[in-house]
C-alpha cells in the first residue's frame, strides 16, 4: 500500500441517486486510478459488510458498491467483492442490503475470505489475512463513516481490519485488546503489508451517536477518495469536528510516523474541507473496552458458527 501520498479528493454528494452517484464515483476514481493500467487487473472491492442487522445503515451502501464495480468493469478490470462480516456471510449481508442481485447482474463474484494467508507484521506479530485480499492487484477499500463505541469513529483505516479472515478478527480483540493501545497499533501495521490500494469513503449518509451497528443516520453528504487511508482519516476528522488525539487509530498512525497525520500537509484536489465541514456529528464521549467479555466472545463465536451453517444451507 502507498502510504506516502498526502493528496486526496473530497466531493459533496447529498444522495445515492443516479446518474449523479455514478458521475461522482467517476470523478473520484479517475483522479486516483489510472485507467490504462487497470485493464485485466484483479480488483477486489472491500466494503464494510459488518452484519445484516441494521445493515442498510451499518454497512457501506449497496449503491456505492455497485457504482464502484461498474466503474472498474468499464475500465476492463476483473472485479470481485469480498469481506469477512462479524456475523453471517458476505453474500447474505449483500442480499440484506439489496446489493447482491445488482452485483450478480454485473457478473461480479463474492469472495468470503475463508482462505487464509499468514503474514508477519513489522513488529513480528502474525496475522491470518484473507488470501483474496493479499492476492488482488488492487484492493479498493469502501468504508462508511461511522461513530464507534470502541474507536470513537471509524473511517478509512479501520475498514482494513476486515482483511483479517473470519474468527481471527474477534480473536484479535481478545488477544490484543487490553491496555496500551496494542490493538490500534497492530491494525495500523496491517496497512504496511497490504497490496496497492485506494479508498473511497461512503459519507453520503453516515452513522453517528454510537456504532458500529446501532447508531443513527447523519446526512454528511460527502464522498472522499485517496490512496493513503491515514490522510483521508485526518481530513475527515477535521470535517467532522473531532480532535484527532481522541481517535485511537489516528494516534497509532501518528506514533508510527505514517505520512498524512498532519492536516497542514494534506493536498485537496477537489472540494476544500471548509466547504464540506459539518456540525452536530456526535461520537461516544467514553469508549468501551476493545477486549470482549469472555462470555460475549464465546457466545458470539457460537453464533458465528451457527450463522455460517445456516448461510451454507441457504446457498450463501
Amino acid at each position: 500500500m502507498h502510504l506516502n501520498s498526502t493528496t486526496l479528493a473530497l466531493l459533496a454528494q447529498s444522495n445515492y441517486q443516479q446518474p449523479q452517484l455514478d458521475q461522482a464515483v467517476d470523478r473520484l476514481l479517475s483522479a486516483f486510478a489510472v485507467s490504462g493500467t487497470i485493464r485485466s487487473t484483479h480488483v477486489l472491492l472491500k466494503p464494510n459488510l459488518i452484519t445484516a442487522r441494521n445493515g442498510v445503515l451499518a454497512c457501506t451502501d449497496g449503491r456505492v458498491i455497485a457504482a464502484v464495480a461498474r466503474w472498474f468493469l468499464a475500465q476492463g478490470a476483473k472485479v470481485a467483492v469480498g469481506d469477512s462480516p462479524s456475523f453471517g456471510s458476505a453474500r447474505a449481508v449483500l442480499e440484506a442490503i439489496g446489493a447482491l442481485s445488482t452485483l450478480q447482474s454485473l457478473g461480479v463474484p463474492v469472495q468470503e475470505f475463508r482462505q487464509i494467508r499468514e503474514i508477519v507484521l513489522p513488529g513480528g506479530q502474525k496475522a491470518a489475512m484473507a488470501a483474496a485480499a493479499m492476492d488482488c492487484d488492487l484492493l479498493v477499500n469502501l468504508p462508511r463513516v461511522k461513530a464507534h463505541s470502541q474507536m470513537r469513529v471509524t473511517l478509512a483505516v479501520k475498514n482494513y481490519f476486515g482483511c483479517l479472515a473470519g474468527f481471527h478478527k474477534p480473536w484479535w480483540h481478545m488477544a490484543h485488546g487490553g491496555c496500551g493501545g496494542q490493538f490500534s497499533k497492530l491494525l495500523v501495521d496491517l496497512l504496511t503489508v497490504l497490496p496497492p490500494s485506494l479508498s473511497l469513503v461512503d459519507g453520503i449518509v453516515a452513522m453517528h451517536k454510537t456504532g458500529p451497528i446501532h447508531g443513527e443516520s447523519f446526512p454528511l453528504g460527502l464522498i472522499a477518495c485517496g490512496t493513503n487511508p491515514v490522510a483521508i482519516d485526518t481530513a475527515l476528522l477535521s470535517i467532522l469536528g473531532i480532535d484527532p488525539m481522541q481517535s485511537p487509530l489516528w494516534l497509532a498512525a501518528h506514533q508510527a510516523g505514517i505520512k498524512g497525520t498532519e492536516f497542514e500537509e494534506l493536498v485537496f484536489t477537489m472540494a476544500a474541507p471548509a466547504e464540506v465541514r459539518v456540525r452536530g456529528f456526535i461520537v461516544p464521549a467514553e469508549l468501551s473496552p476493545v477486549r470482549f467479555n469472555p462470555f460475549r466472545f464465546l457466545n458470539n463465536s457460537i453464533k458465528r458458527l451457527v450463522l455460517r451453517v445456516l448461510d451454507q444451507r441457504a446457498g450463501f
